[in-house]
């Protein structure tokens, strides 16, 4: 089998089509770049509500109330075509479920006190003592 390297291309086009794949991979690049965004955003606002509402009984009306518009203006930007908008209300978002976190782990000791602490019965005080066959044996 025998391949020759003939190309009815000239110079010129070869170069053209080069210059044209390089503009369209920052393109490339910058689409998939936006596509992760809008991802991890989704991401985002899908976890956060699932957060709340695993949480509910944990978190004041108005943590929720204040991180469920954060949720909600996060969707209201996906809807759209501005990424820097979807970018900001990301940022906005995951700035105020940190507070969602904070009323959660606050909400944790008030459960734990409302447990029965153990009571002197329960204890029961030992002592180790060697045997003195034992110590024969080894």
């Amino acid at each position: 089998m025998t391949i020759t390297g003939g190309s009815s291309l000239s110079e010129e086009d070869i170069e053209r089509m080069v210059k044209d794949a390089e503009e369209h991979a920052a393109e490339d690049k910058k689409r998939r770049e936006e596509a992760e965004t809008r991802n991890q955003a989704e991401q985002l606002a899908y976890s956060t509500e699932k957060l709340i509402k695993d949480n509910d009984e944990k978190l004041s009306e108005e943590v929720k109330t204040e991180v469920q518009a954060d949720v909600d203006a996060l969707k209201t930007a996906l809807a759209g075509e501005d990424i820097e908008a979807v970018k900001s209300a990301q940022e906005k978002l995951m700035t105020s479920q940190q507070k969602l976190g904070e009323a959660i782990y606050a909400s944790q000791p008030a459960e734990g006190e409302a447990q029965p602490e153990a009571s002197a019965e329960d204890v029961v005080d030992a002592e180790v003592v060697e045997d003195e066959d034992d110590k024969d044996q080894k």
